[in-house]
């Protein structure tokens, strides 16, 4: 088994958790040089609300404060920008699915800014 197809062994029970409890899921994920966060409908056909490192307005601010996409300081950043997404989307309660990833660094870093901005999970 690699990398990956591991991840997403450790990411199927969650997902089946999710689904139980039929709400909003904000899913994260990342790699070496960005992270992206999506919050998918319930019935998990529609992506409501996206973010990531690739936006041209947070590619701005990244290169204005010198900061890589892959880092903490961009998964704050996005963190903060999907649950003001979701806000204004009339979003305010997810579920948190870490697609398998470790809680820690930066997607750590991308659900505390989200709770941080408002979002409950």
């Amino acid at each position: 088994m690699d990398k990956k197809v591991s991840r997403l062994r450790r990411a199927v029970a969650t997902r089946r958790k999710i689904s139980e409890l039929n709400v909003h899921r904000l899913t994260v994920h990342r790699s070496n040089l960005h992270i992206y966060a999506n919050i998918i409908s319930p019935e998990g056909d529609k992506v409501l609300v996206a973010a990531s490192t690739l936006e041209p307005e947070v590619r701005k601010e990244l290169a204005d404060s010198k900061v890589s996409g892959g880092n903490v300081a961009a998964a704050t950043i996005i963190g903060k920008r999907v649950a003001e997404k979701a806000k204004a989307a009339g979003i305010e309660l997810v579920a948190f699915d870490r697609s398998g990833f470790r809680y820690h660094g930066r997607v750590k870093a991308l659900a505390e800014a989200a709770r941080e901005a408002g979002l409950k999970f």
